[in-house]
């Protein structure tokens, strides 16, 4: 049976054997709005907007420090590449809450995102300028916590879709890697089975002169060398972050430190893929 709604900016897909009941699917919905209250950067009443406006601290959310100590280990991988505070940078570029998609000036996200933010016992509490945006896997941590929330409801086959973050449990399904300049085409295909698959692409979320949502936290501009990235890992969040993480120096190294395979696709049409990559690829 298949469940499509839109949320969180995006298209959603849920494939399950059964028909979901009405009850589990008003709990899907209440877990995504609850994340987006906590989380999105486009609301005005979320607890990330609050911060930014002032607000030195905030309930943390169940999610908060499984999605920090990642980004906390992402951003030393990448030489600071990543970084949550990236929000104010893509504000920058006209990736706003109206979707201004003005270029401006690129601005870079806080070096000392650490020192800003603090997010041990029960507060996530921030000390200076910045927005939080959790781009670079919070659509994968989602993913994951509407599959856990099925689990009980879907007792068979189960693919979680979140338009390029989706996960599957049970029978394996084959999965299309878009070419990022041509929709129509594939560079290959990947069975997972068990596991998560998440991309990323500059043909995505892209606007104005070449623009698009794939910062490079350090400069607040965009990345000129990679055009899409796929990565497998049990967990939709960390194959989320591999997938951002690819983009960059040391996306590979953190790609074996997490036990994710991956393929990535460079701005000059060559291929490159993680030595245990089961994906078949056709370039």
């Amino acid at each position: 049976m298949l469940w499509r709604f839109e949320a969180i900016g995006t298209s959603w897909q849920i494939e399950s054997d059964t028909e979901l009941p009405a009850d589990a699917r008003a709990r899907v919905t209440a877990l995504i709005d609850r994340f987006d209250r906590e989380w999105s950067r486009f609301r005005a009443d979320s607890d990330v907007t609050a911060l930014a406006r002032g607000a030195r601290a905030v309930p943390l959310p169940s999610d908060g420090a499984a999605m920090l100590d990642a980004y906390a280990e992402l951003s030393a991988m990448t030489g600071g590449a990543v970084n949550p505070l990236v929000g104010r940078s893509l504000e920058s570029l006209g990736y706003d809450a109206t979707y201004t998609l003005g270029a401006g000036v690129p601005t870079p996200a806080p070096g000392e995102w650490r020192a800003l933010l603090d997010w041990t016992g029960d507060t996530l509490a921030q000390s200076g300028p910045g927005l939080i945006d959790v781009g670079a896997l919070g659509k994968g941590r989602l993913v994951d916590l509407v599959l856990a929330a099925l689990a009980a409801d879907a007792s068979g086959d189960l693919v979680v879709d979140a338009s390029g973050d989706l996960a599957v449990r049970g029978a394996a399904v084959r999965i299309g890697l878009e070419h990022p300049y041509d929709p129509r085409r594939a560079i290959g295909v990947w069975s997972v089975q068990d596991a998560a698959l998440c991309a990323s692409a500059t043909n995505r979320r892209a606007w104005g002169g070449g623009l698009h949502h794939v910062l490079d936290a350090r400069t607040g501009a965009p990345v000129r060398t990679v055009a899409a990235t796929w990565a497998v890992h049990p967990e939709a969040m960390r194959a989320d972050a591999i997938a951002t993480a690819l983009f960059f120096d040391g996306g590979p190294e953190a790609a074996v430190a997490w036990g994710a395979s991956w393929v990535r696709m460079m701005t000059d049409g060559h291929v490159e893929w993680s030595p245990q990559c089961e994906a078949e690829l056709f370039t």
